[in-house]
């Protein structure tokens, strides 16, 4: 996906390192998503979750949080309470950016995070929220924390070890780590509520969830993620969490931009990449791109794919529709074509072309499936295959006729 580097100014003035994934067409709406406890943005499972939403047509923001990654301030002297101000910041942003309401995801304690912040933004300014391997407890994440606590609360600050990483504490972040309700919160927030738990999850137990759902109000829904760990560092578990919650979102956020439904043809539009472009036709839309090897995102097909599937599949359906109507044991193809861009050495038409021309053909293989088809059968079928519609119009007095629209 295109990503933008962000800088969040946060009521307390320090600069928030932030991260903005974008669809690489049209914009369904817009997203902010809460990393871990003491991850950053850059975790697999920020990075995976944001770009799959982003995916799915929602642009999404994914931050450090103050005194993490790259952002300024003291992570010692934060606590839960500094993540909701960061995140009433960073959705302050999106405000600035995006029309309609917004969607919060939050991972782990970054879970309780959003719903903390959806209570202070309001049902004006956020349409759901959706958990990862939330905790039901804030103080929970205090089980995290390797060292002296009791030492702080004596002496104001301390050292500690935090996932294997030495952090300093203050007195103030245990308070106000300690003193977050995040179950009464929830009865009054009104909001459409997804929670997402792994029940296999070895850091945040999946009984948290239970009674995260038992708190909420409807509409409510719980989303199992078996297999998957905490973290989320599988791309595939990340994958399905974001297209989960992507689906389910749409239901409750407002529309984007319009997608463009043609009476007949396609309309392209370009995007936000460098090459992304989306493709709509009067009931479907997909993107093409280039890979990242030409400087693309490689978001979609390419347009040579799409030129070699337009071949490949109208073959397949030809030679299906004529055995079918043969009442054929035709059991199905399977069809490679590739394009080769200079065919001029073994071309037999070549003279057709004019000396010097660059000849180029696109080359198919057939397999043929079906045990019981006879030798001629599989012959007719053959030679059907060159009867395609697509085909004989890539081999015809084909003409493109160019115009400018007004709109």
């Amino acid at each position: 996906m295109p990503t933008e580097k962000i800088s969040i100014t946060t009521a307390a003035g320090h600069e928030l390192s932030g991260a903005l994934e974008m669809p690489t067409g049209l914009v369904r709406g817009a997203a902010l998503f809460a990393h871990c406890f003491t991850c950053t943005m850059q975790s697999k499972g920020a990075v995976a979750v944001t770009r799959a939403l982003a995916a799915h047509g929602i642009a999404t923001l994914r931050f450090d949080f103050t005194g993490l990654g790259s952002s300024e301030g003291e992570f010692g002297r934060a606590g839960f309470s500094s993540d909701v101000d960061d995140l009433v910041s960073a959705a302050n942003a999106l405000f600035a950016r995006f029309t309609g309401k917004i969607l919060l995801v939050g991972h782990s304690l970054g879970g309780a995070a959003v719903l903390a912040a959806g209570a202070r933004l309001g049902r004006d300014k956020v349409a759901a929220i959706a958990t990862i391997g939330a905790p039901s407890d804030v103080p929970h994440v205090l089980h995290n924390i390797h060292g002296d606590l009791a030492a702080i609360e004596r002496d104001g600050e301390g050292e500690v070890s935090i996932g294997g990483r030495p952090f300093k504490l203050s007195k103030s972040f245990l308070d106000n780590t300690r003193g977050a309700q995040l179950l009464e919160l929830l009865p009054r927030l009104g909001l459409p509520i997804m929670i997402t738990h792994s029940p296999t999850d070895q850091i945040v137990g999946v009984d948290h969830a239970s009674k995260l759902f038992v708190a909420a109000k409807h509409p409510k829904s719980f989303i199992s993620l078996a297999g998957a760990d905490h973290l989320l560092t599988d791309a595939g578990d990340a994958g399905f969490t974001a297209g989960v919650i992507a689906q389910w979102a749409e239901r409750y956020m407002e529309a984007g931009e319009a997608w463009p439904t043609p009476e007949s043809g396609i309309v392209v539009r370009t995007g936000h990449g460098k090459f992304g472009t989306e493709v709509h036709t009067s009931s479907h839309h997909f993107v093409a791109d280039e890979p990242t090897s030409y400087g693309g995102d490689d978001t979609g097909p390419t347009p040579y794919d799409l030129l070699n599937a337009a071949l490949g599949t109208c073959t397949a359906m030809t030679m299906k529709m004529y055995a079918d109507r043969k009442g054929w044991p035709f059991e199905g193809t399977t069809i490679a074509v590739t394009h080769d861009r200079n065919h001029h050495d073994d071309c037999d038409h070549c003279e057709d072309e004019g000396e010097g021309a660059q000849v180029q053909s696109l080359n198919r293989k057939i397999t043929i499936h079906g045990d019981e088809l006879t030798a001629e059968q599989r012959a007719k079928i053959i030679e059907i295959a060159d009867k395609c519609p697509v085909h004989k119009t890539l081999e015809g007095h084909l003409h493109v006729h160019t115009e400018e629209s007004a709109g």
